[in-house]
């Protein structure tokens, strides 16, 4: 965990959005439009994603009629849509830090707020699915209880009116332009989480950026800070991935000095994108070699500029030849930092051999030395496996 930043303001109350910061509703909406959108002969391929983020249904329905030039009106798609939508609620999964968040704000007696664009009733039905969430929230506030949704303040005025807390003693925490807008309109201090990807520029008016809810530090608002940090890392549920080693971008042993072992992510972009973009550490299974310590990379290497989102293990073990083909297995279990751009290489390689070192150093622990006996990094080759 990096050293702690000064306090930015004391605050008493924290006001979450729904969509695209606690659920990772993204992929949801994408299934349901590709199905949707063949009865006209017309194709989903995300490109009109970011439009629909922050919006309210009918904003949304709206959007999506013009960009594909629908033979219908926005009030017909939704009433066509939201059955489509509501069968498939009980699949949306919270994003990374969610649970932890709402516990953590929940167990310390912090007051927290839900308001999201979203109506009351399918609110309601999301979070049903997710245990200790309902009864977590003081206030919660669907956008058919207000007059108009963000990017218009009155949501967040009147979660604070319910919760009898001044605006500007609150914290919202947004993952869209127009719920940050609203916050900062109704006076309050705004934490924004971007849900599409190399979008953070364009969040100059919230007080902070963050990558995901894992770099959130409560204790930069007064707020009580969390504990489970362990060496400058953060535990995290394991999760699996595998498949063939393959070539990858060459500059690993070339620029960096870094020879990362690469995996295709034909097979697995729904699984990455569940996970936000950083470096995490766990351990590495080779079908015929053995298991070894590893930290990785998920995202898009800001130094870089990747154009698609990828995974970069390095097994922290010299190896005498390269083993493309073989089948390699991966156990994540930890994550150390968000994604990063650097002034410049040294400063890159410096930072990736400090990744190396707390990796290491951590992965000797009992927390998560146990995982290395995980029998998936023993399992024989299968071809690409996604197991989270």
């Amino acid at each position: 965990m990096s050293a702690v930043k000064p306090l930015k303001k004391l605050v008493s109350c924290v006001i979450l959005d729904l969509d695209g910061t606690l659920l990772n509703t993204d992929g949801i909406v994408s299934e349901v439009l590709k199905v949707f959108l063949v009865k006209y002969e017309k194709q989903w391929n995300g490109k009109a994603a970011h439009k629909l983020v922050g919006k309210t249904p009918f904003e949304a329905a709206a959007v999506i009629v013009e960009d594909f030039e629908l033979p219908c009106t926005a009030d017909e798609l939704i009433s066509e849509i939201t059955p489509m939508f509501s069968d498939q609620w009980c699949n949306i999964k919270a994003l990374p830090g969610a649970n932890r968040l709402i516990k953590h704000l929940h167990g310390h007696g912090v007051p927290i707020a839900l308001a999201s664009n979203s109506p009351r009733a399918s609110i309601e039905s999301k979070i049903s699915r997710h245990q200790g969430w309902k009864e977590s929230f003081s206030v919660i506030i669907g956008g058919d209880e207000v007059r108009m949704g963000k990017p218009s303040p009155e949501m967040f005025l009147e979660a604070a009116k319910r919760l009898s807390i001044k605006p500007s003693d609150c914290l919202v925490i947004e993952d869209s332009l127009p719920g940050v807008t609203a916050g900062k309109a109704a006076g309050m201090e705004v934490v924004a989480v971007p849900s599409i990807p190399k979008q953070s520029h364009i969040f100059t008016s919230a007080d902070e950026v963050i990558n995901s809810l894992l770099d959130l530090r409560p204790e930069q608002w007064g707020l009580p800070p969390f504990q489970d940090w362990v060496e400058d890392t953060l535990p995290i549920e394991p999760w699996h991935i595998g498949g063939p080693v393959i070539k990858g971008f060459g500059r690993g042993s070339k620029v960096l000095g870094v020879p990362t072992a690469n995996l295709s992510t034909e097979s697995y972009s729904t699984l990455l994108s569940e996970h936000p973009s950083g470096v995490y550490f766990g351990w590495a299974g080779l079908s015929n070699r053995g298991t070894y310590k590893m930290v990785m990379s998920i995202g898009w290497n800001p130094y870089f500029n990747n154009t698609e989102k990828t995974i970069e293990p390095w097994l922290l073990h010299e190896f005498e030849e390269d083993f493309y083909g073989e089948e390699l297995h991966l156990v994540i279990v930890g994550y150390i930092r968000p994604e990063a751009n650097f002034p410049s290489l040294e400063s890159l390689i410096a930072r990736i051999h400090e990744d190396r070192k707390i990796a290491e150093r951590a992965l000797d622990l009992p927390l998560y030395s146990n995982s290395k006996d995980d029998p998936y990094l023993k399992m024989p080759s299968q071809g690409v496996e996604n197991h989270s």
